[in-house]
């Protein structure tokens, strides 16, 4: 066996188990070739299970030597343990070489939130004597009120709106579907929309039960909704570096600062692991001396 196989059956395990989208896919297969690729230039000629975690390291070396940045080698090194955690599940190895593989420290930037008064100006600059004015407000309000990934926000239907329950059923990742709370403002601007400017609109086929339509009957498209972010970002005087998932961060950043539980805020964003939901969880400066003020015996 060489390890071509090994690719293809991670391959198949990524698509049938884990249910992953392509692009994703073709991330996972993409960090492997990375590991094959320091293989060869190294000339080291080994099998799965004589892989050790030694060989990991040096590779992330030479990822970091020609120029990878930190983000990226932890993309990696997320790919490679992945691959390993399959070879482990399927028999091939007994354990895992990349178990102890560390990723590189204070890889990640936090991006910009808004706080509720940034979302009120973006709300308030938005024309609403507008049709797209209308729609543009039901989007920003379910984007802030539900922390939806832009590719669910395009999707989200109609029939998964249940107003009575104030839950979305939304479809996340890897097909998989959650229920998450939505607030009566969201849930206005949406009725609003949908009876006074979506009812005019014919939608095309497939198109017929998607809540977010354009003028000519189709869904918006995630560019279309990175272009309505930023327009009106903009418009309101916010210099922040503003984007789709701007709105997500921010959702869970005030969650997790009025005191929610970590594990609801995961369930509401979909993450797999909590690991993940933390990077949504930075706290400023200000809120944790309020807390040491607030709490601590001797502040």
């Amino acid at each position: 066996m060489n390890w071509q196989v090994y690719k293809k059956g991670f391959k198949a395990y990524l698509q049938l188990e884990k249910s992953l989208a392509a692009h994703s896919i073709e991330a996972y297969l993409h960090d492997l070739d990375k590991l094959l690729q320091y293989f060869e230039l190294a000339s080291i000629d080994v099998t799965p299970n004589q892989v050790t975690l030694i060989h990991l390291r040096e590779c992330v070396r030479w990822a970091a030597e020609l120029g990878m940045k930190p983000a990226s080698q932890a993309r990696m090194i997320s790919g490679i343990k992945a691959f390993f955690n399959y070879l482990l599940m399927d028999d091939v190895i007994q354990e895992s070489p990349a178990d102890l593989l560390d990723s590189p420290k204070n890889i990640r930037k936090l991006p910009d939130t808004l706080d509720v008064h940034e979302i009120e100006k973006i709300i308030e600059v938005i024309d609403l004597s507008k049709p797209e004015g209308t729609r543009n407000k039901a989007i920003i309000e379910t984007m802030f009120s539900c922390g939806l990934r832009v590719s669910e926000l395009v999707s989200l239907q109609l029939s998964n709106i249940s107003a009575n329950e104030k839950f979305v059923r939304v479809i996340g990742k890897g097909n998989k579907e959650r229920l998450v709370p939505i607030g009566s403002m969201a849930l206005q601007a949406i009725s609003m929309y949908v009876e006074h400017v979506r009812v005019h609109i014919q939608p095309q086929t497939g198109s017929h039960d998607i809540v977010f339509l354009n003028a000519k009957g189709k869904a918006l498209t995630r560019v279309m909704i990175f272009y309505i972010v930023k327009q009106l970002a903009a418009k309101a005087g916010i210099r922040k570096k503003i984007s789709p998932h701007t709105f997500r961060h921010s959702f869970a950043t005030a969650l997790v600062e009025a005191g929610a539980d970590l594990r609801a805020v995961q369930q509401m964003l979909g993450h797999e692991s909590i690991t993940t939901t933390e990077i949504y969880t930075h706290l400023d400066r200000s809120y944790l001396k309020d807390i040491i003020t607030q709490f601590h015996p001797r502040s």
